[in-house]
């Protein structure tokens, strides 16, 4: 991987040609209005303080200025300074020279730290992400656009890979992926361009720091032999024609036990005392709309002779028994994601969804599962 340093001695020797090239100097009339857009939508609607960090000669500093923003603008090189501060000329914005992970600027002091195209150059991005973050006022935001570029020999940062770097600093990480909008590029391009937007946790307004409060539900495995019920949920607004197991909320004053027994008998006709359950696994969940809960599961096994029925045929279509060795697709993909950790021995696990991801399981999509704790012994569980 390149340095910052290293990529910086690049522009230095191509300044000019960078200046003109669409993608990054932003000349062409339709690529710098697609910019201005995407900038207004992820600075602050009123005038703000915005550090522009590994800036270059300034293109999105300048848009940011024109938005009405104080801007400070920062590079590491001498050159590429002075080419910001001509294309800035006429307005308040500050430049300096400094390097982009230590930049010469007083903590605190900004509601938004933009970097475009310099995370991935650093030799410790999780510290520079870490010493941003403490620039930020209470409320701020780190606007951080990235890419992974290059078939043979690719460079960059995917998104996942940022995500996880940022996951430290807490708060809420939303990601808007750019590649498709050939207006921001002047050409299509087949790699993968993205901005994200991280709200860190320190950053928070103070009004915002309350007890972190979250919603817990309780799901149940009932098994039989090796197999596993499902139900298919309808017509509640939320996973409509996934496959789940038998769950629900707590309501006010119940403890876990007794609202997995409630809710397994509202829903499949299951008449279970407290020695029928034994928790399994724990999970804290977090939507892609960044809703969060904690989900305790159970898991109950059924003799010969009892039968789940469907007691609330206007939330469920269907129950199903599957082999939990060979889950189908079509599930809750939180749900799914809970069965495989059960099968495999965890007890602990973070599901945390990044915004756009779909609430349905996807083969092909990252698996957000994270353990928190060494498995117990996998196949004594089945």
């Amino acid at each position: 991987m390149s340095t910052e340093s290293d990529d910086r001695l690049f522009w230095d020797a191509a300044a000019e040609d960078f200046d003109d090239e669409p993608d990054h100097g932003l000349r062409d009339p339709r690529v710098r209005a697609a910019w201005a857009v995407r900038l207004r939508s992820w600075l602050p609607g009123g005038p703000s303080d915005v550090l522009d960090l590994g800036c270059g000669t300034g293109s999105l500093a300048l848009l940011a200025a024109e938005q009405g923003h104080r801007v400070t603008a920062v590079d590491r090189s001498p050159r590429m300074a002075r080419l910001a501060r001509r294309k800035l000329a006429g307005t308040a914005a500050r430049v300096v020279v400094g390097d982009a992970s230590r930049p010469p600027v007083r903590p605190g002091g900004f509601d938004t730290v933009l970097v475009r195209h310099v995370l991935w150059t650093l030799p410790d991005p999780v510290a520079a992400l870490r010493h941003w973050a403490r620039l930020l006022r209470p409320g701020g935001r780190l606007v951080l656009v990235e890419g992974r570029w290059g078939a043979s020999d690719p460079v960059g940062l995917t998104a996942d890979a940022l995500t996880g770097l940022a996951a430290p600093l807490g708060g809420v990480i939303h990601v808007e992926q750019l590649g498709s909008d050939r207006a921001l590029w002047g050409r299509q391009v087949e790699d993968e361009r993205y901005v994200a937007v991280v709200r860190p946790a320190a950053a928070a307004p103070p009004a915002s720091r309350r007890r972190h409060t979250e919603i817990v539900d309780v799901h149940l495995l009932v098994l039989r032999g090796g197999d596993v019920l499902l139900t298919r949920r309808a017509n509640t607004g939320y996973a409509d024609g996934l496959l789940h197991v038998p769950s629900g909320h707590l309501e006010d004053g119940e403890d876990v036990r007794s609202g997995m027994i409630r809710e397994a008998y509202e829903e499949v006709g299951l008449d279970l005392a407290p020695q029928d359950l034994e928790a399994v696994l724990v999970m804290q969940h977090r939507a892609p709309d960044g809703g969060a809960r904690i989900g305790w599961f159970f898991l109950t096994r059924l003799a010969g002779g009892t039968e789940p029925v469907n007691r609330e045929p206007d939330k469920c279509s269907e129950l199903a028994w599957y082999p939990l060795a060979a889950l189908p697709d079509d599930m809750v993909a939180y749900c799914r994601a809970g069965l495989n950790a059960y099968r495999a021995g965890h007890r602990f696990l973070l599901h945390l969804h990044q915004s756009g991801d779909d609430i349905a399981h996807d083969p092909a999509g990252p698996d957000r599962a994270v353990p928190l704790a060494p498995p117990a012994v996998p196949g004594s569980l089945i």
